[in-house]
């Protein structure tokens, strides 16, 4: 039997918590039913135990907040008091930031502050976009639903980017290995070999050219020149790199290249796409007002060039001109957003239909993604090949020449 954690509603109205052994998680359920409890919150316990967990660099991770917004929609729709919600729910969390946090919170919840303005002094945790949701459910009354919102959202936009780092590790990893094995065969072995090929076959003007080459790559790469340029240049590039992307103007010059690349411009545009069309909707439902959500999405898609785009659109917007007028003529919107959007703003759902949209998109980016998957592997297969059979060529065809004059 497994051991669930759970959150319950007492008949007298009281919120108990504790854990209870059950088969699964329906049991678990039902067993609480039994001891007349109203299950709010149950979760199967961790097996580590508490007093080993600890977090690296201070970042709540995804999981852990998704499931302090969908325990915090169950408990506020519950009827629940939102102090003791937030207590209840930093003391059962397993992650000791979000557990530090939230002690804030609930300081300035009971002090008076609203549960936007207390979660807006976490920005590394709580993004613009938590925030500016809460606060449009704690003003509409709909406090629950758009916790529940959040959640689908935090989900979401953590998929994809799973998905695009899976497909990502396995070429990354091949490539480090390749090169690796290269350095190592360049500056190790085919010095030797080529010694040895010298010494039988005299000089190195009778060899074949594709072997003077790679000989004389072989010394290159062990030369000081080398060593300085990849242990010292590379690092310097990387960090002024980052130091230029880092900036505004840098930033913007990056991101415009990326959708100019082919294959990656694709799924950059994609993943932008899908990201706003899910985080607008969910800003419009909540009672967001366009312009607003308009700029509060625009600093989460995460691409400068995309961004100044949409918020060159808030600014006609507040002229009276509609959103997908605006869009229709983008660089990076395809027509089907701004057709989508024009019915949306037509028919008064706007948020249902970009809903359906983000859902069309998130689909393209896994097709896409999986397709990427299945060509980069073949790919490097040829890759490594080539520089295997570039290599072996070197090495034995001057060996053979040399065995053939000798006979």
């Amino acid at each position: 039997m497994a051991q669930f954690t759970y959150i319950a509603k007492q008949s007298s109205g009281d919120v108990k918590k504790g854990t209870v052994e059950a088969d699964d998680q329906k049991a678990a359920l039902k067993e609480l039913k039994k001891q007349g409890l109203q299950p709010l919150s149950v979760h199967a316990a961790s097996k580590g135990s508490s007093l080993l967990s600890f977090s690296i660099g201070g970042k709540v991770k995804t999981k852990d907040l998704v499931v302090f917004t969908r325990q915090l929609s169950t408990l506020v729709n519950a009827g629940v008091p939102l102090v003791k919600s937030l207590s209840t729910l930093q003391e059962q969390s397993e992650s000791p930031m979000l557990k530090k946090e939230l002690g804030a919170v609930v300081k300035k919840v009971e002090a008076g502050s609203s549960l936007g303005d207390s979660l807006a002094e976490h920005p590394k945790t709580f993004s613009a976009i938590y925030v500016n949701m809460v606060k449009a459910g704690e003003e509409g009354g709909i406090l629950d639903e758009v916790l529940k919102r959040l959640a689908v959202q935090q989900e979401k936009d953590a998929a994809i980017r799973g998905k695009i780092k899976g497909a990502m590790t396995y070429p990354a990893v091949i490539s480090v290995i390749t090169f690796v094995a290269f350095f190592f065969l360049m500056t190790t072995i085919v010095p030797k070999i080529g010694d040895i090929i010298v010494s039988l076959g005299g000089s190195r003007d009778s060899l074949p050219i594709y072997t003077k080459v790679l000989l004389s790559l072989s010394s290159f790469m062990k030369s000081p020149l080398f060593l300085v340029g990849v242990f010292v240049g590379v690092p310097l590039f990387i960090l002024a790199f980052k130091r230029y992307t880092a900036t505004k103007m840098g930033r913007y010059h990056w991101h415009v290249l990326l959708l100019k690349i082919p294959i990656i411009k694709t799924l950059v545009s994609k993943v932008a796409i899908a990201r706003f069309a899910r985080t607008f909707s969910s800003l419009l439902g909540a009672g967001v007002s366009i312009v607003d959500a308009i700029n509060t999405t625009a600093g989460a898609i995460g691409n400068a060039a995309i961004e100044k785009e949409l918020t060159d659109s808030a600014k006609a917007i507040q002229s009276g001109e509609q959103l997908s007028a605006q869009l229709e003529g983008s660089k990076y919107f395809p027509p089907l957003v701004s057709q989508m959007l024009a019915v949306g703003e037509e028919t008064g759902q706007t948020d249902e239909i970009l809903l359906k949209v983000a859902g069309f998109y998130e689909e393209e980016v896994d097709t896409f993604v999986g397709s990427l998957s299945s060509i980069i592997e073949p790919l490097m297969i040829v890759v490594l090949g080539s520089i295997v059979g570039v290599i072996a060529a070197s090495v034995f065809g001057p060996i053979s020449q040399i065995s053939t004059n000798i006979k």
